[in-house]
């Protein structure tokens, strides 16, 4: 089962990697998304206890919630294009368990976030975010498992669209909302009662916290912060559950249509 999963992740990997401009598109509109906005934002970001702090340096966890966002997801259309070109039939009917489908294309859609991240984190020096080596392990570890809920949460939808329009148009109107209300954007201080409930309930909100927290805490302060293991616990219940309705979605044999009495 492992290596048929690593096959197709594998696959899905070269697959991005053959293609420059879909490389070069994914990481350069984050970027220019970042240095637009905290240019033209920071002379007036100045929230309450986060003094000193520019925009470009608040809004990059952000825009590395939105890189991991936005390619897990977009990287699952590849279930709508493989299963056109026949190629998603071939791998149904293999004497394989369907869990290695699900392995296989989130993981494959998971690394090529990750692959992306990895790049952008490049930049976390040049604006003062240095949290050190286990810091560091912790913010890969805590992408890694956002990217993994990310392509579970697009692979569960990818799997019942029949259009890649379909599925771009679904994913626009409910995954911008997603990251625009995480706290991404603006810190939820002094937002309006009903805004903060969403932004609350919100799991993207939760794994912006669990992102951003290495960057500013040790790993010891971390790990005895009420709200940050809150964050933690959420997000790890919403990867297995995402996760577990792509298998479920998988294991759902389609229903054909009921015999007739001329064919009973």
């Amino acid at each position: 089962m492992m290596r048929f999963a690593l096959s197709l992740a594998r696959r899905e990997f070269v697959r991005f990697i053959r293609q420059p401009q879909r490389v070069v598109g994914s990481i350069g509109q984050p970027l220019l998304f970042w240095a637009f906005l905290g240019a033209g934002l920071t002379p007036s970001f100045n929230p309450p206890g986060m003094e000193g702090m520019t925009y470009l340096e608040y809004f990059y966890p952000g825009v590395l919630m939105m890189l991991i966002l936005f390619a897990s997801i977009f990287s699952t259309i590849t279930v709508i294009e493989d299963r056109d070109q026949g190629f998603l039939q071939g791998v149904l009917v293999a004497p394989v368990p369907r869990l290695s489908i699900v392995v296989g294309k989130v993981g494959g859609a998971a690394a090529i976030a990750m692959f992306q991240a990895l790049i952008l984190l490049i930049a976390a020096p040049f604006i003062g975010l240095m949290p050190g080596l286990a810091g560091s392990l912790m913010v890969v570890a805590a992408l890694a498992l956002t990217s993994l809920g990310f392509a579970g949460l697009g692979f569960s939808i990818a799997w019942t669209m029949k259009s890649t329009a379909g599925f771009h148009a679904i994913m626009m109107v409910f995954l911008f909302p997603l990251w625009l209300l995480s706290g991404a954007l603006f810190p939820m201080t002094n937002v309006p009662g009903w805004l903060n409930v969403v932004m609350t309930i919100n799991p993207v909100t939760h794994a912006l916290n669990v992102v951003r927290g290495p960057f500013y805490g040790a790993p010891g302060t971390l790990f005895s912060s009420g709200e940050w293991l809150t964050s933690l616990t959420v997000l790890l219940a919403w990867v297995v559950l995402v996760l577990w309705l792509s298998v479920k979605r998988v294991n759902k044999r389609e229903m054909g249509a009921k015999p007739t009495a001329a064919t009973a």
